[in-house]
Parts: structure tokens; sequence; C-alpha cells
């Protein structure tokens, strides 16, 4: 059976998903069962200027299928404002849209076209999200959704984001969408937020993690009454739940347990130093046992102390192998990051670049003697 994501399908694909042998394998390995492809699907893509290998070596199965509409599919997205570049390019990543009804992607458009400012912004998102605007499934759970998004004042880019970055959210009933938004308010309000912040704060959420409607509501109350059990204050909670874009309600009580209990006895911390700890670094929640032993052990093994991480606890967001080459930049200027702060080398890469600059710049830099006397070019 061929794997295709029902995310990516529309209604008549998902239909003749079932009909598709074996042998219609996306796979470039050629089979002398697959079926003959459709000559006019070949010719007209190939008149469009789409790469007819590379559709064949990634969704070869679609050249195969017939009734096929690629002229009227290519007609919808010039009168969207897609050039000849932009059609070809989006029908070899994804051909399947030629498979579509002409009426049903006209009725996407026409939905799609109230959540974004403006057609060229539209085209813009088919452009990198293809998939998401020719799954034209649950169209009437899509607009039940987006009326509700709607009546919550979000701004039409926050739901346009939503739509192309997580369109199996709108495909679910709207239900369940309202119960995880109840969460949220819910959690913001009782952690002490305001409610005059409130739709600020949830567009900020959504835009940073598009995939939090679709984590079920009780895996917020779960995650939130652990931490609540651990000593968190209601204040520390909400910055917790902002510095983690909402990933919260992705952790399992028994992972984050783990986590703790191992930096508390790594680090030797007691309750409240642990509690500031994963303030400064929420990242310690999420992250496995194997990957946090791993990350501490390589930071000892170069010859960090437990004070150090202690005092710059966001190295542990570095891997072994970013830290061994951050230090060894380091050193080979004559810095040593065992006889200083750890912050010099935590952050992005261009987080230490700047930090590396800087301290190039402090040993390029001669010190001027205001009382020494001055040279001339030919001494």
């Amino acid at each position: 059976m061929l794997r295709v994501s029902t995310a990516s399908l529309c209604s008549y694909c998902q239909r003749m998903r079932l009909l598709i042998p074996p042998s219609a394998s996306a796979s470039s390995t050629a089979s002398p069962k697959r079926r003959p492809e459709n000559q006019h699907t070949v010719d007209s893509l190939y008149e469009l200027s789409v790469d007819i290998r590379k559709v064949r070596k990634l969704k070869g199965w679609v050249l195969s299928e017939s009734p096929v509409y690629v002229s009227e599919t290519a007609d919808l997205l010039r009168d969207m404002g897609a050039d000849a570049t932009i059609i070809a390019r989006i029908l070899e990543t994804h051909p399947e849209a030629v498979l579509c009804r002409p009426e049903e992607v006209a009725a996407q458009r026409d939905l799609w076209v109230s959540v974004c400012p403006n057609r060229q912004e539209l085209m813009s998102i088919i452009e990198k999200f293809p998939a998401s605007f020719f799954t034209l499934t649950h169209h009437s759970n899509q607009r039940a959704n987006i009326l509700y998004l709607q009546s919550l004042r979000l701004s039409k880019r926050i739901i346009g984001k939503l739509m192309a970055s997580a369109p199996q959210s709108f495909s679910q009933p709207v239900e369940r969408n309202q119960e995880v938004i109840h969460t949220l308010r819910e959690t913001y309000l009782d952690l002490g937020g305001d409610e005059g912040n409130l739709r600020i704060w949830l567009q900020k959420l959504l835009s940073q993690n598009p995939y939090i409607l679709l984590r079920p509501a009780e895996a917020w109350r779960d995650s939130l009454g652990f931490l609540r059990e651990q000593g968190f204050t209601t204040g520390q909670l909400l910055n917790l739940v902002s510095s983690l874009r909402a990933s919260i309600s992705e952790l399992q009580p028994e992972a984050m347990q783990q986590a703790l209990a191992y930096i508390e006895g790594a680090l030797t911390c007691s309750q409240d130093e642990l509690k500031q700890m994963v303030i400064r670094c929420p990242a310690i929640l999420y992250y496995s046992l194997p990957t946090l032993t791993g990350r501490f052990q390589g930071l000892m093994d170069v010859g960090v102390s437990i004070e150090q991480v202690k005092e710059s606890p966001n190295v542990l967001e570095l891997t072994t192998q970013i830290v061994l080459y951050r230090i060894q930049k380091l050193a080979s200027h004559g810095y040593d990051v065992r006889c200083g702060s750890l912050d010099v080398i935590v952050g992005t890469k261009k987080d230490f670049e700047m930090s590396y600059s800087k301290l190039q710049l402090r040993q390029q830099r001669p010190l001027f003697n205001p009382v020494a006397p001055l040279r001339s070019a030919e001494e």
C-alpha cells in the first residue's frame, strides 16, 4: 500500500489511494507490474516546465492516475498570482494537486482568502505549504475552526500560519480546539495572567508552536499539575509555559521527574537551586535522561566544574560536539573556559560568534601608554 500522508491529500486523492497497488509506489525503483503512465498527464506537466523526472522519482504513482486536472489547477494558481516558475515548483513538490477537482480547489481558495491579508500573501503560503492548501477534506470543519478563531479576535496572519503549518488542527472538530483554547485561557488566568493581555499571549503561543491545538487538553493539566507539585510558583509556571513555547503539554511527568532527579543529584543542588536552574534553562525539562547524562559527562570530561554548570545551566542545551568545538576555538586564542564563565560559549551560533569576536578584539587591540615615547615608521 502506498504510504501517503492523509493530511496532504484531497478527498479525491484519498479515495484513489485505496485503488493504488503497491507497484505504484513513489520510489524510483522500476517494477514490471507498475501501471502505465497517463501520457496526457506527462505531456501537460511537461508543457508547464515541470521536472517529470523529479515527479517520477518521488511520486510517480500520480502519473498513472485518471482523471487529472493539470491545466485547471495551473489556471487557478495563475489567477491567484503565480507565475510559470512558481506553478512548476508547486506541481513538482506536490503533484497530487492535479488530482483535486477544480471546484474543490476553488472553494479552498475562497476559504483561505478569508484569513489571508491579500492574494499575494496567500500565494506565498501555497508556495511554501502546497500540501496544506490542497488538503480538501473536512471542509466544514475547516470553516468552523476559522470562524471560531476569528471570534477570538486572532489576527489573520496567525490563523493563516496555523492553517499552513498545522492543517490537521483545522480538520478536526471545532469542539476539540475550543476545549484546548479554554484550557489555555484557564491556565493563563490561573497563573496570574491579565485578562487584557490574554489575546496577545495566546497569539504568541500559537505563532511559536502551531501544533498546540493538536495536543489534548488533559496533557496541559497533567504537566502543569506535576510542576505545581514541585513547588514552582504561579509566576514561575507562567514563565515556563511562555519560555517552552507551550511545549509543556508535550512533556510526560515521569520524564520530567527523571530529568529533575538527575540534575539534582549530579549537581548536588538544593530544591531552590534546582528550580532556579529550570527557570533559567527550561530545556532541562524536555531533554531525555540519556541526553542530559551524556552532555553533563561531556562537560566534566573537559574539566568544567559543577559550579560553572550551576552558574550557566544553559550550557546543557548544547551538544557535546558543539561544546568541544567552542572550547577549542577559544583555547586557540588563549581563553580557558575552565577558569571563567561558561556564558561565553552558550547560546546560538550567532551569540557565540559575537562573544568570540569581542574576545579577539580585546587581544588584538594594543593598550595605549600615554607616557611611552612615540616611534617613527623608520624605527
